[in-house]
């Protein structure tokens, strides 16, 4: 096992003892990071909330002749920095709380990756796995035309999230283009290649994780030849990690899906087995050895990287992980208490909101490709991609090494500042 040194932390596990909503999780690394800089607490008390909060009633007509209404919203938190930016997802549990929260984080990734957007989140509150595609399809458009005031290639630009995928943004930018009158390609992004989508940009999110992977593992002096890594989730995120990790060298040892992990510690043939957009749920069919998935948390690995949902490093489980550092693919992975339990035993986590800055980062090549109606090759692509990620691991290093931080604190410093700059910059309209 590696040893590591930075372990400062002031959260106790009694701070988050009980589960933190999505915008109070947001707001206490706010001020957590606040205190480490001269901020006018003007500007962190504005930051605090959202700019807006939309709110609509989305009404479609089901395959049976039937009207069912569905609740939607989109939460801008942010946009000192540029247009607002962020995901929409179908979801049963999408409330207007999470997407304020969610909101809030797209504003420091963005920042921490030095993108020209602000933040915002929004979603439909529906299970997509009951919709027909058709019933999908009106509702993505009847959506669109809720927002039509609210979004705009200059104003806000969603993108795929939980339950939406290409199609639904190709489905959006085509009934916002309609109401204007004009192909607006920019309105959204995570579309088709052939309509304005750029290249590389599914597989982003999963390349960004494995590109901060490879830079973690050289600042503690991990040869990622001799680095044994576990996946928790084979999707987008998980599988293109994974991926490229083999294909450079590191032995993935892990992986799963929602059925169980496959587990073989001599490494496996991640090419071989389907993510879940190639053959949902297909992992454990693969498999020789089928572990839980709280057993690949525990498993003695060089490299965890939870890449499926959300709090699944808890105060129980937090305890049990045996790894010698954790790469967050997933958003918000950690809870607070399962991060204090893995500072205390310094274990180091990069956090999602550099890790996998992959998606929003594409996303705005791919803004930039709309904006000039000029396409870039996937090999542009991911060296772009790989530059802008050497970067924000510099800034966020540089943080982490003068403080002696955690490097979440470090990453929320380096884009709290930027945020802070530009307010100062820009003052207060009367």
């Amino acid at each position: 096992m590696v040893s590591f040194s930075h372990s400062e932390s002031d959260d106790t596990p009694s701070e988050a003892a009980k589960p933190e909503s999505a915008v109070e999780t947001a707001r206490r690394q706010l001020k957590h990071a606040a205190a480490y800089l001269e901020i006018d607490p003007n500007i962190v008390e504005r930051l605090k909330y959202p700019t807006k909060i939309h709110e609509v009633n989305v009404p479609i007509e089901r395959d049976d002749g039937s009207v069912e209404m569905f609740t939607g919203y989109r939460a801008q938190h942010d946009s000192v920095r540029g247009p607002y930016k962020g995901g929409l997802r179908y979801h049963p549990e999408v409330t207007k709380e999470e997407c304020v929260g969610l909101g809030m984080w797209m504003t420091w990734k963005c920042a921490v990756m030095d993108l020209p957007f602000g933040g915002a989140k929004g979603g439909i509150a529906v299970n997509p796995k009951k919709l027909s595609s058709g019933e999908k399809e009106r509702l993505t458009r009847r959506f669109a035309q809720e927002l039509r005031n609210v979004i705009g290639p200059t104003i806000d630009i969603p993108a795929p999230d939980m339950g939406t995928d290409s199609q639904t943004m190709a489905w959006l930018m085509d009934a916002y283009s309609m109401q204007e009158g004009e192909t607006i390609a920019g309105v959204v992004t995570g579309k088709p290649p052939v309509i304005g989508g750029s290249e590389g940009r599914e597989e982003a999110p999963g390349r960004s994780v494995a590109i901060v992977t490879e830079l973690a593992c050289e600042y503690y002096n991990l040869p990622l030849e001799e680095t044994t890594v576990a996946v928790q989730g084979y999707g987008s995120v998980g599988a293109n990690a994974a991926r490229l990790l083999d294909d450079w060298g590191a032995s993935v040892v892990a992986i799963s899906d929602v059925n169980g992990a496959m587990y073989d510690p001599n490494g496996i043939d991640t090419q071989s087995v389907p993510s879940h957009d190639e053959e949902p749920e297909a992992v454990t069919d693969h498999a020789d050895d089928v572990i839980s998935n709280e057993e690949l948390l525990a498993l003695n690995v060089d490299v965890l990287i939870p890449a499926a949902l959300g709090n699944v490093i808890t105060e129980e489980t937090a305890g049990t992980i045996d790894a010698d550092m954790v790469i967050e693919g997933a958003n918000g992975p950690t809870t607070s208490t399962g991060d204090t339990i893995l500072t205390e035993r310094g274990v180091p986590v990069i956090p999602d909101i550099l890790a996998n800055a992959g998606g929003v980062t594409v996303s705005y090549f791919e803004w930039l490709q709309d904006i000039n109606r000029r396409a870039w090759s996937l090999e542009r692509v991911n060296e772009e991609l790989e530059t802008e990620m050497r970067s924000a691991w510099q800034a966020v290093r540089t943080e982490f090494d003068q403080r002696e931080v955690t490097w979440r604190d470090a990453a929320y410093i380096v884009a709290l500042s930027r945020i802070a700059d530009a307010h100062e910059a820009r003052g207060l309209w009367p």
